[in-house]
């Protein structure tokens, strides 16, 4: 049966979900007939060990059968003779059994697969158990779409290290963390239960990850005590089955803090003793351990430095006691210094070549230097980072991020396999050659044995992982573009989108437009023409704080002042940056008007008059993409209530929440950072929109009474500058006002400020006829980083859709405040039908 079949397959009714099965729902196809030929009768899984990935295959398949077709299938472990059949298992299994011919599998790498569904045999064969696992995933996410189409292909992995990195803290906090504590840890000690970190492992091994690596980078060194030593084997117990390997970060100082050493010199013959001693225990615990991740002389941590030792001596030192194992030391390029921001020429992004590139040919076979995609720190755009360009005898990796740490934190739809895109496909033309980024991570570009990728995940016990289901399109677009970065971001979430919610036309075209358009609505309501995101990277890293970005010592500057804006990296008048890039990439870099648009402010200091290649000047492009950002996320509310019925109440009601969520806080960006560059440059918008609100009530302008004016600082993060707060924590405010709208139905939106540290409550009334009430709890439900102040973190807004007001109706608030929060009040704004604030 073909994948016309599709056409004539009836759409289920939508059931309660909650998230938890993620895309291995195995969700029925109804329509498909249990006697259907196309759906196997039998499973052979040539491997009875239960801790094989050959037997896990087994079961996977005959769970994903059940779910998919209703059908009940046997599973045995030696061959039969019989079609109808799906026979999963390695090569040299397959090849003792049934025989083989060579032709088929010769060109499997490992970790491949063979996927065969001709002839009516279902022929599942990997390079290794693992491949075998892989391959069997891969048909079921075939047959979970509808797709029975006639097949037979090898499937190999681009590059051999597909890790991810939790940042998970041993107290059971993760930093970054939105999905709630880590599946992990508790209380200093890995968890009793580890089922969920099971239930990871398969996730993982769905899309082909291979590695984990389960703890912060910023590392404990109590992880390495013996009680902790033997709760890594037991994760590492749940996590075979699935062919994912257990990892560790280090803490470099380990031997001083643990050990009782005097000191943690790479070189000195005490510390190389300790480091091996524990290599041994940990392998002794966990044989086929993965590796160690090791975060070194960066934001604080130990490193080799700190003796005068360089950083491949530090790497080395871990190499050299896993190299007996197979293990794999991934040594984090993360390592730079605070600087001062009047020294024209300092540059952060300078740091990861200055550090790296000398050192090129020193590190050990199988070190693995782990260079985030840009130069700085998982900004919504950065240029390529040059380091890629400048390790040509280093095995290297790209390290990505899954959790939305700058880019609204599981808060926002960022769809980031479209970003990520950017750099893996891209040429630094080493040589004058074709050196695309994926093809140096893989070790192709220049002959190494080792290299790939790392994602840094923050999934947490919340039945939705990370906080937000449609986040969950991100870590499945990794594991998809760790193993072939040349595939479609868009396919790929197709894909996700069909296994993940529906196969309904309708569905799939929704969701495709919201989180297609996402990452550009992102970049442009938060920071674009490569000026970074402009979040407070003092703070929380969540809202806007434009006046954060400069002035401080982390490197992350705009340089921007009442005339210019943006860093000079070119070599001729600026940091030199520019320069660490081959010949032809650096001459683009270098100039203007070679530099692209949506970097421009990454590599040049210009006037905010300065006219793109769009046409636009700065300024004036600054306030179109923010306003037009913001106008697209208004757009996947609607987009997302035209899936009503289609899923899941559950499921449908989590995410609506986040859409109507996003909406609003995407005008709090909008405005802040308009208004804050239009007061420093004093140069109007020409649309007449920043600043002019004409459906807008100030807070402060209402009659008060238990509520007073509140000057918000920074001014740009409130409406007019200024909010009302009760007088005390114990009373009450009231907020009333006449309206003077012409008659008709209006959506009501309501800016406010949610603090940790209280549930606030707010009424709303018309007449007093009560039209809204809600509490102040978002740090309960939506899990980003909350703030104490009034701020771009805190800041949100409620609306209130279809109101009917006539001219003269009376509006009242009345703000009950709870612990610190004082019920703050920023605005309301009456919108008619199709007009946006």
């Amino acid at each position: 049966m073909m994948r016309a079949l599709l056409l004539f397959l009836t759409l289920g009714v939508a059931s309660a979900e909650d998230g938890l099965a993620a895309w291995l729902r195995y969700a029925p196809l109804p329509g498909v007939a249990k006697s259907e030929g196309s759906i196997p009768s039998n499973i052979v899984a040539l491997n009875a060990t239960t801790t094989s990935p050959v037997y896990t295959a087994g079961l996977e398949l005959q769970k994903g059968i059940q779910g998919i077709f209703g059908k009940q299938v046997s599973i045995t472990h030696q061959s039969i003779e019989s079609l109808s059949t799906v026979v999963v298992g390695t090569v040299d299994a397959y090849a003792q059994e049934y025989g083989l011919d060579d032709d088929d599998t010769a060109d499997l790498e490992a970790d491949g697969f063979w996927l065969s569904t001709l002839n009516g045999t279902i022929q599942i064969l990997g390079q290794n158990e693992r491949g075998a696992l892989y391959g069997a995933f891969e048909y079921l996410s075939m047959l979970a779409q509808g797709n029975f189409s006639q097949v037979s292909y090898i499937s190999n992995p681009n590059a051999p290290i597909r890790w991810v990195n939790q940042w998970d803290n041993m107290d059971g906090s993760i930093e970054r963390g939105y999905g709630g504590p880590s599946i992990f840890f508790q209380n200093g000690l890995i968890v009793n239960d580890l089922s969920r970190a099971e239930d990871y492992a398969r996730l993982l091994a769905s899309v082909r990850i291979n590695g984990a690596i389960i703890n912060n980078v910023n590392a404990n060194a109590s992880l390495l005590t013996p009680q902790n030593i033997a709760g890594l084997k037991r994760v590492a117990d749940v996590f075979r089955p699935y062919g994912v390997q257990l990892g560790i970060s280090l803490n470099f100082a380990s031997p001083q803090l643990l050990g009782n050493l005097s000191t943690f010199d790479p070189l000195d013959a005490s510390v190389i003793d300790w480091w091996t001693n524990i290599t041994d225990q940990i392998y002794e615990a966990v044989p086929d351990m993965a590796g160690y991740l090791v975060k070194a002389n960066s934001e604080g941590q130990p490193g080799p430095i700190t003796y005068n030792r360089t950083l491949a001596q530090g790497a080395n030192l871990f190499a050299k006691a896993l190299q007996p194992y197979g293990g794999v030391a991934m040594f984090r390029a993360f390592v730079y210094n605070q600087l001062n921001e009047s020294d024209w020429r300092a540059d952060r992004a300078n740091a990861a070549v200055q550090f790296f590139k000398d050192l090129d040919g020193q590190f050990d076979d199988n070190v693995v230097v782990q260079i985030k995609y840009g130069p700085i720190d998982f900004q919504v755009r950065e240029p390529t980072s040059p380091l890629f360009a400048n390790l040509l005898q280093t095995n290297t990796a790209i390290e990505l991020e899954v959790a939305q740490e700058y880019l609204g934190q599981q808060c926002h739809l960022v769809y980031l396999a479209p970003l990520w895109k950017t750099v893996l496909d891209f040429d630094l033309k080493v040589d004058n050659q074709s050196s695309v980024v994926s093809d140096i991570i893989s070790g192709k570009r220049f002959n190494r044995p080792l290299g790939g990728s790392a994602a840094v995940v923050n999934v947490g016990t919340n039945n939705t992982w990370l906080g937000s289901h449609l986040a969950m399109s991100n870590l499945y677009a990794y594991g998809r573009l760790a193993w072939a970065p040349t595939q479609d971001p868009e396919a790929i979430l197709q894909d996700w989108t069909r296994l993940t919610f529906s196969r309904d036309p309708t569905v799939l075209r929704a969701i495709t437009q919201m989180s297609m358009e996402s990452w550009p609505a992102y970049e442009n309501y938060s920071g674009n023409l490569g000026v970074q995101t402009l979040t407070d990277i003092l703070y929380t890293h969540f809202g806007p704080n434009p006046q954060s970005m400069d002035n401080n010592g982390w490197g992350q500057w705009t340089r921007a002042d009442h005339l210019t804006i943006g860093m000079d990296r070119t070599v001729s008048n600026g940091t030199g940056f520019a320069g660490q890039y081959p010949p032809e990439i650096a001459a683009m870099y270098e100039d203007p008007s070679t530099t692209p648009d949506d970097l421009l402010l990454w590599f040049h200091h210009v006037n905010y008059t300065h006219v793109l290649h769009s046409g636009k000047t700065v300024i004036q492009h600054f306030y179109d993409a923010h306003y037009n950002g913001s106008a697209v996320a208004q757009t996947f509310v609607p987009l997302w209530e035209s899936l009503k019925g289609k899923i899941d109440d559950q499921r449908y009601n989590h995410v609506l929440f986040r859409q109507e969520y996003q909406a609003g806080h995407s005008i709090v960006w909008r405005d802040a950072i308009s208004n804050f560059y239009h007061n420093l440059s004093g140069i109007p918008d020409t649309e007449n929109r920043v600043g002019n609100h004409p459906w807008r009530i100030e807070a402060e302008s209402m009659s008060l009474a238990g509520y007073k004016p509140y000057q918000v600082s920074p001014f740009e993060m409130a409406s007019n500058y200024t909010a009302i707060v009760t007088l005390t924590n114990s009373t009450v405010g009231t907020a009333d006002t006449t309206l003077n709208f012409p008659d008709g139905k209006y959506d009501v939106g309501v800016n406010y400020f949610d603090l940790i540290g209280g549930i606030s409550r707010w009424d709303v009334s018309l007449n007093n006829n009560s039209i809204a009430s809600w509490t102040g709890n978002l740090e309960n439900v939506l899990g980003h980083a909350p703030s104490i102040y009034l701020d771009g973190h805190s800041a949100t807004r409620k609306t209130i859709r279809g109101v009917q007001v006539k001219k003269g109706d009376v509006l009242k608030i009345v703000g009950t405040p709870n612990g610190i929060e004082p019920a703050p009040l920023d605005y309301v704004v009456f919108l008619p039908e199709g007009v946006l604030d």
